[in-house]
């Protein structure tokens, strides 16, 4: 089966047809765990570089940030207001302003009883400072000038330490701010700036490349001649993988032909991680892909039980890991979730590889493959889901992927699926 939608390379039970005679004859089916097993055991984490923290967004970090400083790094002020002794600020007390400390000032003004200073949010608390009393508890409220008042009224008494940021409260110096194998968001990223560090060492980004195969494939902006039909695998896998973290190294189209083909693989081996090619995996006369790679180095093909997606070849090639999967999109899609994408993870150093998965009641009842899990991209709404597709299963259903929210994954012992059971979804977003 090489190319993409064309119903004629493919098999009929791939569609969900014939299935009673599909696993009764011919090799027997590979499980899906068995398969992921092999892929997995070859993922291994890829090493570690540093990088500025700008550029490590969604990368996992690969040793502990400890905090150089205690954060905060010494008492600052919570609030907007008036840095006091409290037992000297009382309801109805008059105290004068003697000095006036900004975020960012280094000084330390004294002021003895009667006085206050006026104090920014983020300032450094006087060391004679106890308290703060915020501009709204004053007669003069919130209202401000550039140069402070010279007397103001307290209005409110605070409590000692009130509105004060205590110098450690968040962390002690040396304390562990982000923890190695942790991926790294926005959030992570400013507690590692915050612990006054610039630069991190991370694990690499995987370097993927894309090979989509099949002389029937054009430019998606070209207008067809019979036969022919647009090649959309690249862009889906593409999208997909940078969505993953992925750096793709390229994505090249090649027609059903094995020198082109062993040509695109060299290039793509020399610069990435991992190649994945769509297309020519099944047992057609035209499978080029399969004609190429089967038994070079550890790459071999195995018929898995799953509909879509049941040709699959994977192996290392030169270090570099190759996954061949079939050529219908949906195929391409359900393949790459359930294989591709969690060997990448396990690849860039996460520790959770796997996307997260709920229980849904199905909304209608629908077919199953014999003896094949069935991944069926599906929506779903509250506690509800059902296919995405009103067509079925057939992996050549691209258009039902524009719609799907997750994959339903429905064990091969299970018949059919009827109104009201109980479904496990993939969650996609």
């Amino acid at each position: 089966m090489s190319g993409h939608e064309h119903a004629q390379r493919e098999h009929p039970h791939e569609h969900g047809q014939h299935q009673h005679d599909a696993c009764a004859t011919g090799p027997q089916l590979t499980s899906i765990d068995e398969h992921r097993e092999r892929i997995l055991a070859e993922a291994r984490v890829l090493p570690t570089h540093s990088v500025v923290l700008r550029d490590a967004l969604g990368l996992v970090l690969a040793e502990d940030v400890q905090n150089r400083w205690p954060v905060p790094l010494f008492d600052n002020s919570a609030m907007d207001g008036y840095a006091v002794h409290s037992d000297d600020a009382v309801a109805g007390a008059r105290l004068r302003i003697v000095a006036d400390v900004a975020a960012g000032s280094a000084e330390d003004p004294s002021f003895g009883v009667g006085e206050a200073v006026r104090i920014m949010t983020g300032a450094p608390v006087p060391s004679a400072a106890d308290a703060i009393v915020p501009l709204e508890n004053t007669d003069i409220g919130t209202s401000i000038s550039e140069t402070p008042p010279e007397f103001i009224t307290i209005t409110e008494q605070p409590h000692a330490s009130v509105h004060i940021r205590r110098k450690a409260s968040d962390a002690e110096a040396g304390s562990i701010a982000v923890s190695a194998g942790a991926e790294l968001g926005a959030w992570q990223l400013s507690s590692i700036a915050a612990a006054g560090y610039a630069t991190i060492s991370v694990h690499r980004r995987p370097r993927v490349a894309v090979i989509s195969t099949g002389s029937e494939l054009i430019d998606p902006a070209a207008t067809p001649a019979r036969g022919q039909i647009p090649e959309s695998n690249s862009i889906l896998l593409s999208a997909a993988l940078r969505a993953s973290g992925v750096e793709v190294t390229s994505s090249t189209t090649v027609p059903d032909d094995n020198d082109a083909l062993r040509a695109a693989v060299d290039e793509a081996r020399a610069v990435s991680d991992a190649i994945v090619l769509t297309g020519g995996a099944s047992v057609g006369a035209f499978d080029v892909v399969k004609a190429v790679l089967d038994g070079t180095a550890s790459i071999r093909f195995d018929r898995v039980a799953m509909q879509p997606g049941k040709p699959q070849g994977f192996g290392v090639l030169d270090n570099t890991l190759v996954f061949c999967l079939p050529g219908n999109p949906v195929s391409v899609a359900a393949s790459f979730e359930m294989f591709v994408r969690p060997a990448l993870r396990a690849m860039a150093g996460h520790a959770d590889i796997d996307r997260p998965r709920v229980t849904r009641t199905a909304a209608i009842g629908w077919r199953t493959p014999a003896g094949r899990a069935q991944i069926l991209p599906v929506i779903f709404n509250d506690q509800i889901v059902q296919p995405a597709s009103h067509g079925g299963s057939g992996s050549h259903l691209v258009s039902s992927l524009a719609d799907a929210e997750g994959l339903a994954i429905v064990p091969a012992n299970i018949d059919c699926v009827d109104e009201g059971d109980a479904v496990t979804v993939m969650v996609l977003s």
